[in-house]
């Protein structure tokens, strides 16, 4: 259920946190952005959409293309894994609950807390068939049940693996089934000691020998101290077979969707920067992600960029922070990413990258809310972003919904978005007569 709310606690917070200045006209996307100067106040600037229904609308698309609902009436839908057999799998859950441990924690908590949908997390894996590819499923049932805040999907060979808030479970996988019951195998616990940051990034790699966990930070600059973030704010490798794992890259503060990119086979990762620094700092990011590369959290933002918040000062991991690849814009909260290549003819939507933007709340300009598209050459992005799905906020600056999970369906000739607010799962395709599915891999 979706509520619309009183305005006059919120308000008065907002006002509290409007008094810090924003800086307009930045331009805080691609491999230079802009970046202001640090500003620190007793309250940062705050705002977050409360929700609202869509009443019979939808998000806007570009010309040319359609969008409606694959799948309504989920709970709390994360990401989203296209099976070789064209199954659509959804992960529904919603973990979390560190304690607060600063006055700033309680106000934040309660801003956030306002932009979210009533629904309990599902604790489970939906399954939505969809054989003809018309967008109207034949069949949406339960695959798993019985999980803990399950994010992250994979799938190699018989094994399906699914990253939960505290574990990375295996079960056994065949083809077409719509139901497992078999108990999953855990591979390897995750950190899950106070969960600030709760989802779990996961992804395999492109021969399926190992996989790749993201593990965001348990605080946002390290106030709950040093011992909190032991083994956070890193990317894992773990090995599928024995659950050995070693940090791959660290100094992500939380990294939320990760792939790799089709035609160089590097790892790519969607992160969240941290708060409080101002409207307009710090801008999240997507990446690729080097073998021992170190991002900079918590010592510096976007480089060198030092953090002076941050006690003690190490300027020897400053000189190791390397700047990410491209910027996506402050609080902007990017919880999805895929690659579309040459599977997808979308023309002027070709080549590049979807990143599902679900919107934060440290700013009093209300950013992300949409999927947007960057254009791609050569396995590097070269050139602007540009909005493919907007609408998810009304004319009153409203939410009807929060972009998550995004996943590029070849056989449908599709983009999957999860909106974990109005808990549907949007599918945008071209206008015009459908394309044919494709004939799934091993069929």
């Amino acid at each position: 259920m979706i509520r619309r709310l009183a305005a006059a606690p919120l308000g008065l917070l907002l006002a509290l946190g409007a008094c810090e200045r924003e800086t307009a006209d930045l331009d805080q996307t691609g491999p230079r952005p802009e970046l202001p100067q640090i500003e620190e106040n007793l309250l940062p600037s705050m705002n977050i959409a409360t929700p609202t229904t869509w009443g019979g609308e939808m998000p806007t698309v570009p010309a040319g293309f359609t969008i409606m609902p694959l799948a309504t009436d989920l709970k709390i839908p994360r990401q989203i894994l296209i099976l070789p057999n064209g199954d659509i799998l959804v992960a529904e859950g919603s973990g979390g609950g560190a304690p607060k441990v600063r006055p700033k924690d309680v106000i934040a908590g309660l801003i956030m807390s306002q932009g979210k949908a009533d629904t309990k997390g599902g604790d489970r894996i939906t399954l939505i068939r969809d054989q003809d590819r018309d967008g109207e499923p034949e069949l949406q049932t339960v695959l798993i049940e019985g999980l803990n805040a399950p994010y992250g999907l994979a799938l190699v060979g018989s094994e399906l693996f699914v990253a939960n808030q505290d574990a990375l479970l295996s079960f056994p996988y065949q083809e077409g089934q719509t139901q497992i019951t078999a108990p999953g195998r855990e591979v390897t616990k995750l950190p899950s000691e106070l969960n600030h940051h709760w989802t779990k990034a996961l992804t395999a790699s492109p021969d399926g020998a190992f996989l790749y966990v993201g593990i965001g930070s348990n605080s946002n600059v390290m106030e709950r101290g040093s011992e909190a973030e032991l083994s956070r704010a890193v990317i894992w490798e773990v090995d599928r077979e024995n659950g050995a794992h070693r940090p791959f890259a660290t100094g992500l503060r939380n990294p939320t969707a990760l792939t790799f990119h089709p035609e160089t086979g590097e790892l790519w990762a969607a992160v969240n920067e941290r708060d409080e620094l101002g409207g307009n700092l710090v801008p999240d990011y997507i990446t690729s992600v080097g073998d021992g590369a170190f991002y900079g959290w918590p010592y510096s933002y976007w480089g060198q960029n030092v953090d002076p918040r941050v006690h003690p000062q190490k300027p020897e991991m400053v000189r190791k922070a390397i700047a990410p690849d491209y910027a996506l814009g402050s609080h902007v909260a990017p919880l999805g990413l895929a690659f579309a290549g040459g599977e997808l003819a979308w023309p002027g939507f070709g080549n590049g990258a979807f990143v599902g933007m679900h919107g934060s709340w440290n700013s009093s300009k209300l950013a992300g809310y949409k999927v947007v598209w960057i254009p791609f050459s050569g396995g590097r992005p070269a050139g602007e972003p540009r909005n493919f799905v907007t609408g998810f906020l009304d004319a009153e600056g409203h939410a009807r919904g929060r972009p998550v999970g995004v996943a590029v369906d070849p056989i449908g000739n599709a983009l999957l978005i999860a909106d974990d607010l109005s808990n549907t799962v949007w599918r945008v395709a071209p206008a015009g007569p459908a394309r044919a599915p494709q004939t799934p891999e091993g069929a």
